[in-house]
């Protein structure tokens, strides 16, 4: 975080105590007061997440000690740490999100992209690559000007298409890429293609790849998507007079075949379909709209009825035979509102940059007073209104201090308890031989390393590797050295946790070993404890219990090292 940042956040802190300074304290921690408006806060959020609420005087002792444990966490200067800064700015501007959108702008901007999904538009156009560098792109850019004045005084948009566009699929077609359905493509290219009248020749049109021209063409009623199925017959463009005719000649076959008896379509279509992905699936392809798969394969998919059959249609692959499945018409406003949004949220889409306009434009607005005539850019004017907010919005300002605090609190306990507590072993032997007495087994435990066994000479070969392996290390080598021929685990458990112990230390009735590979089973050198041996035996409960330890120790020191008073007449007055 820079220097600017730093500041807005001191100047966040001095707007806060502002706004908060002369609301009754419930308390003061480490010099810090505690308004009543936040303590009510988080004491009513607490009482509807409990299944038993706490008392008042219950839940200001808890509040009491959270607020020692963020002191501690501030002397340790834990909120000037990278990650969490970073961690803090990003949920700010989360939170301030819903605050900062302008609805209505959002919905135009949805609306509008609705309206063009009501028809499909035939789309032509001429595309030049941007290039790698700026300057191949600015080249590309004066190029496509040019173009574009030759177009504007009467040059021929299909000879430049064929003779310039780098969209070969389009290019050796007058520059036309078929029907297309509203978004799919970039926002620009879209508006440009649904609003342009036949024949009109747009501006250079900005996509993430290139720049376009394009040459308004029909339009006509929105159709919906289909559901098909296809057999294919592949037609690549080196094959000879004789493989074509052999193509064609097939996919005859196969129409005929699949009219005589719809049934076998699927089949023929796994068993002959040069389409191997869909094949596999009976020739079944993904729902799709308009413009999403090539001509005529498209216009055939649409034009025949549901349950129909196509003639043989030949497309830049090859032969198809299809059959249509399912058919639905456009989506409606609200199904379609959702992706829409989406869309829009995603940086790479040009409205993102119409969206952050206005809301740059909007805060200026509201801000006028307070930015005056200063130059400050867009990141600037958003630190005024996350100011604002804290001042002004309680709700914002609550979550925002919640969670900074929550996450100040995580870190002081993961460095003070968690961490502590789980890699402290010399802490952990410690605690565990000063409290032997605390951890008894209420039945006899057999202690050793269950093996189980592909066969009787394997079993064998284990016991030899055990007997001659380190001790600290014996399974983990052993294990790696009988892969697929053993399995190995150190146990610690009493009689009826597991059958296979049962019957080779307390005298159980004999089992099958749970993997159906192995077929013997032994437990190495088992020992029988009535009470914990080390404190490995009992690591769990023992982490747990020196957790509460190094609370407790930690609370005692918080108590004595940062001061708390506390208003009992304002802590009365807490609904």
């Amino acid at each position: 975080m820079n220097r600017k940042h730093i500041a807005a956040i001191a100047v966040m802190a001095a707007t806060a105590f502002s706004a908060t300074a002369k609301e009754p304290v419930v308390m003061t921690v480490n010099g810090v007061d505690v308004p009543r408006s936040e303590f009510e806060y988080l004491y009513h959020k607490n009482q509807q997440q409990q299944v038993d609420p706490q008392t008042l005087d219950e839940y200001a002792e808890m509040f009491k000690i959270y607020k020692l444990k963020v002191a501690d966490a501030l002397s340790q200067r834990l909120d000037t740490l990278p990650a969490f800064r970073a961690e803090m700015k990003q949920y700010r501007a989360d939170l301030a999100t819903p605050y900062m959108t302008d609805s209505l702008y959002l919905n135009s901007l949805v609306k509008e992209a609705y309206d063009l999904s009501r028809q499909e538009a035939e789309a032509i156009h001429i595309m030049l690559l941007k290039g790698g560098t700026e300057e191949e792109s600015k080249l590309s850019r004066a190029k496509a000007d040019s173009l574009h004045a030759e177009l504007l005084n009467g040059a021929d948009f299909a000879e430049l298409a064929a003779q310039y566009s780098v969209d070969r699929a389009s290019s050796n077609a007058g520059g036309r890429m078929g029907y297309i359905v509203a978004g799919r493509f970039p926002y620009d290219f879209e508006k440009a293609a649904f609003t342009l009248a036949p024949g009109q020749i747009s501006e250079v049109v900005e996509s993430p790849q290139g720049w376009h021209i394009l040459k308004g063409g029909n339009k006509r009623p929105a159709r919906g998507t289909v559901l098909v199925e296809h057999i294919m017959k592949m037609v690549p463009p080196t094959s000879t007079a004789e493989q074509q005719a052999a193509a064609k000649a097939s996919i005859d076959s196969i129409y005929n075949a699949v009219v005589a008896n719809p049934d076998i379509f699927e089949d023929l279509a796994r068993q002959l379909s040069d389409d191997k992905g869909s094949g596999r699936q009976g020739g079944k392809l993904n729902w799709f709209g308009a413009g999403m798969m090539v001509e005529p394969f498209d216009s055939a998919a649409f034009a025949i009825q549901v349950n129909e059959i196509s003639r043989p249609v030949r497309s830049q692959y090859g032969w198809h035979v299809i059959r249509k499945l399912d058919a639905k018409g456009p989506a409606s406003l609200e199904e379609m509102k959702p992706g829409i949004l989406k869309r829009i949220a995603n940086p790479q889409d040009e409205r993102y940059a119409l969206v952050e306009k206005n809301l740059i434009d909007g805060l200026r607005k509201k801000h006028k007073k307070t930015i005056g005539k200063r130059d400050l850019d867009d990141d600037a004017v958003k630190e005024i209104e996350y100011e604002w907010l804290y001042a002004n919005e309680p709700d914002y300002r609550n979550l925002l201090n919640e969670y900074r605090e929550g996450s100040l609190l995580y870190e002081a306990s993961l460095r003070e308890v968690w961490d502590k507590a789980a890699k402290d072993e010399q802490g952990l032997n410690d605690y565990f031989e000063a409290h032997r007495a605390d951890y008894k087994w209420t039945k006899p435990h057999v202690k050793g390393i269950l093996v189980q066994a592909a066969n009787d000479s394997v079993a064998d070969l284990v016991r030899t590797a055990l007997k001659e392996a380190d001790t600290d290390d014996a399974v983990k080598a052993v294990r790696k050295q009988f892969v697929g021929k053993a399995a190995i685990d150190r146990i610690l458990m009493e009689e009826g946790q597991n059958a296979m112990v049962d019957n080779a230390v307390f005298n159980g009735a004999p089992v099958q070993p749970n993997n159906k590979k192995y077929t013997v089973y032994f437990v190495y050198e088992p020992k029988m404890l009535t009470a914990p041996e080390t404190m490995t035996d009992v690591r769990s409960l023992v982490t747990g219990d020196y957790q509460n330890q190094l609370e407790r120790d930690w609370v005692e020191r918080l108590k004595s090292r940062y001061p708390v008073t506390v208003n009992e007449k304002v802590l009365r007055k807490v609904k």
